[in-house]
């Protein structure tokens, strides 16, 4: 099982609203999750990221793969510097 870190879409048309979670890769985009681990708001300048940090850092220690999305975010938050350093 390949466990990755990713954005699940929410939200109306027009009106993205994204999830941070992990999830299987084998499943699909907005379905389910293992686990949430914050939330995206693009539509808000600047944009609002919210990361539950112990929980990203500990499934990034188990060796979920994060998104490319997902690594820019990790990476302005200063999460991805954390793991790194680990």
């Amino acid at each position: 099982m390949s466990v990755k870190i990713r954005l699940a879409r929410g939200g109306a048309k027009k009106k993205p609203f994204y999830q941070v979670v992990v999830a299987d890769e084998r499943f699909p985009r907005d379905g389910r999750f293992i686990e949430q681990l914050g939330q995206y708001d693009p539509r808000q300048n600047p944009s609002m990221v919210t990361l539950k940090e112990d929980k990203t850092l500990e499934w990034l220690n188990k060796g979920a793969q994060p998104t490319d999305t997902v690594r820019r975010l990790l990476r302005t938050q200063g999460v991805w510097a954390k793991f790194k350093q680990a």
